[in-house]
């Protein structure tokens, strides 16, 4: 079985970063690949993040919610360039930190400073998860985000009592051509078996084209009844089961070469005949639980 295991299956890819790479991992897995990004720009939102940093400075949250490493090193940097570092490390000082990843504890452990809550599972809900007996009613919630709103997320907090603010140093231009709406075209006819996300930002962008053409539950029922859902990742799949898809297939090493491996070995047990499962973000699902 070896290297035919995605023989006849096609893998829309909406990572426009590594993109090639990836097709090239598939097609050695004998399968075909469709390139169809889901992420535009990234640009740095200057104006909205120099008014949240200077009000959180002059007035800090009862806790900061710090998700990516990425995110918090782009808050020191918007510091360090308005002159407001010391001012801003102090009143980081004087918030109760929480941390979502190994990358923004580096980040926070460089600045002398240690989370008082950290994830559990490398996800948003596990770090939410963790500060679950943590009273937070009437508390002043800051919760800082990668380019992707997170309205559920805030939902939670706000069902605890919580006064949120999202706190986005990045924002996503959505791509300028007509790629995800081929691709939803192209998943409703079953033209693709498995549609692979790199980042989270491409499910939101994905779901939301889907919701504004009308075709959200369409796609939602495409996802139950065979097209397979693979994330980079758990906090990517995590997302992907916010939005409905209670089908996601995710590799336990966030690595592109990984979820490449789960994918073939996913449809290689089912080549064989073998039952094969398929997790949900709740589940643990490594390349070599997706059967082979």
């Amino acid at each position: 079985m070896g290297t035919a295991r995605l023989e006849g299956i096609t893998v829309a890819v909406t990572g426009p970063r590594k993109a090639e790479e990836i097709s090239r991992m598939i097609a050695k897995f004998g399968g075909k690949t469709v390139i169809r990004p889901a992420q535009g720009t990234v640009f740095l939102d200057d104006t909205i993040i120099e008014s949240q940093l200077r009000d959180l400075i002059a007035r800090p949250a009862d806790w900061l919610l710090l998700t990516t490493g990425v995110g918090a090193e782009a808050l020191l940097q918007t510091a360090d360039r308005l002159g407001l570092s010391d001012a801003f490390l102090s009143a980081l000082g004087r918030m109760k930190v929480a941390a979502r990843g190994y990358k923004t504890v580096n980040v926070l452990r460089k600045l002398g400073i240690t989370p008082v809550i950290r994830d559990n599972d490398g996800t948003t809900a596990g770090m939410l998860a963790e500060m679950e007996d943590i009273d937070l009613r009437g508390k002043h919630v800051v919760l800082q985000l990668y380019g992707d709103p997170a309205p559920k997320i805030i939902g939670k907090l706000r069902e605890r009592g919580a006064i949120c603010e999202e706190l986005l140093p990045y924002r996503h231009v959505p791509p300028i051509d007509d790629s995800v709406e081929r691709l939803i075209e192209e998943a409703l006819r079953g033209e693709v078996n498995a549609i692979a996300f790199t980042s989270t930002v491409q499910v939101r962008c994905l779901m939301n084209t889907a919701a504004v053409l009308g075709k959200r539950e369409a796609l939602l029922e495409a996802f139950d009844n065979g097209l397979l859902a693979v994330a980079v990742g758990k906090v990517t799949a995590e997302v992907l089961t916010e939005e409905g898809v209670d089908r996601v297939l995710y590799p336990e090493e966030e690595r592109m070469g990984s979820m490449v491996v789960a994918i073939s070995k996913y449809y290689g047990s089912m080549a064989g005949g073998e039952e094969s499962e398929v997790a949900s973000v709740s589940g643990e699902c490594s390349a070599a639980d997706s059967g082979a």
